[in-house]
């Protein structure tokens, strides 16, 4: 008997606990007061329990009634949200956006990005992953994510596009109580050398071999952006960090910038690009999402973006 039961009868049923009256429920759904009393009794016999009890001039859920409104909503919320997903694939709207982020991309920017796609695209969802170097397009070439936004590591691969999204000002900081931190002026390359530099890595191979602003032959890789902050701010070595993650702690005198030879004092910029794979560019809801990050990051980011 329950595989008879009917989106329209749970609709009815909603709308008269929710109006506690049978003729404004058959108003609001452009139904007969007969039909929505008809519908709520026949779903009543399906379910074999009593919804609304009847004496009085209103009726009023009983409490197996209540209980079972939260279950009612449930279902026809699914079901509503099923017959969109299906109408944006039919547009050809992708059944779900799965994009690799790398970890030095603001996550300001992309958290903006990301409130502005649940609104837009309420029934697509975003699965993100937090990728390191050559992590963000190992993740795109084994297909767990359409859509990458690198800048660590640029590859130069033939089955992967790319487009340039934004600058990251980076910067090289330790923390006051580090040798380095208590240097003025330009620190020449021997002093860097002679401490612990902490560099980031990564779990892919795409990066085996290759080193990015490696500088000291003693260094410390670290796998995860926060650790290495941590690090930082303890005093355990000198290394570069996103502008945007550091700027209180150097506002605040936790960390202190470091003027390195052959590099701009205000710091590098690391250019990230969005990647896909040839033949999978991105659909209607990952291009709008391209372009939000872009948008995002052109609204009050002027220091730390470029």
């Amino acid at each position: 008997m329950l595989e008879d039961l009917s989106v329209e009868q749970l609709k009815i049923f909603i709308a008269a606990a929710e109006l506690g009256n049978f003729s404004a429920a058959g108003r609001r759904l452009g139904r007969a007061q007969s039909v929505v009393s008809q519908a709520v009794a026949g779903l009543e016999g399906r379910l074999r329990i009593k919804l609304f009890e009847r004496e009085g001039r209103y009726p009023h859920l009983t409490a197996a009634g209540k209980v079972l409104l939260a279950d009612a909503r449930a279902v026809v919320a699914g079901v509503e949200a099923l017959k969109a997903r299906a109408r944006g694939m039919a547009g050809g709207l992708e059944a779900e956006l799965a994009v690799a982020i790398d970890v030095m991309f603001p996550m300001g920017v992309l958290t903006c990005a990301a409130a502005r796609f649940g609104q837009a695209f309420p029934a697509t969802p975003l699965r993100l992953f937090v990728e390191a170097l050559g992590g963000v397009a190992q993740t795109v070439l084994d297909k767990r994510a359409m859509l990458g936004v690198m800048g660590s590591l640029v590859v130069e691969m033939p089955a992967l596009r790319r487009e340039r999204l934004l600058g990251v000002r980076m910067v090289f900081v330790a923390a006051p109580s580090h040798p380095l931190g208590a240097m003025e002026g330009v620190i020449p390359a021997a002093a860097l050398q002679a401490h612990v530099q902490l560099v980031l890595t990564d779990r892919s191979e795409l990066s085996a071999g290759r080193e990015f602003a490696v500088v000291s032959p003693r260094n410390w890789r670290l796998a995860d952006l926060g650790a290495k902050h941590a690090f930082l701010l303890g005093g355990l070595g000198w290394g570069g960090m996103p502008y945007a993650l550091v700027a209180r702690d150097l506002a605040e005198g936790r960390l202190k910038a470091l003027t390195l030879q052959d590099v701009p004092r205000e710091g590098e910029v690391m250019p990230m690009y969005a990647t896909y794979r040839a033949e999978a560019p991105p659909g209607p809801a990952g291009r709008w999402f391209l372009e939000q990050l872009k948008e995002s990051a052109s609204e009050g980011q002027e220091e730390a973006l470029f």
